[in-house]
């Protein structure tokens, strides 16, 4: 099996780091006034944004697995 810091270190360095950034340019979107959550639609691609950050984690984490244990 592959060490931990050629599997998951990546990993969670990719997610980690870009999660931040992810969230930071989520709080500055909210402050700027560019979206407004009491508009339906606004409010729908801000739900596709984490949900799409959220499954793309689970993607690859699902696929690691896979290279790893399959």
């Amino acid at each position: 099996m592959p060490p931990f810091s050629h599997t998951w270190l990546p990993f969670i360095y990719l997610y980690g780091v870009g999660g931040i950034f992810f969230l930071i340019g989520m709080i500055i979107i909210r402050k700027s006034g560019a979206i407004n959550l009491k508009k339906k639609r606004h409010k729908y691609w801000y739900r596709v944004l984490i949900f799409g950050f959220i499954y793309f984690v689970i993607f690859h984490a699902f696929f690691i697995i896979a290279a790893l244990y399959w």
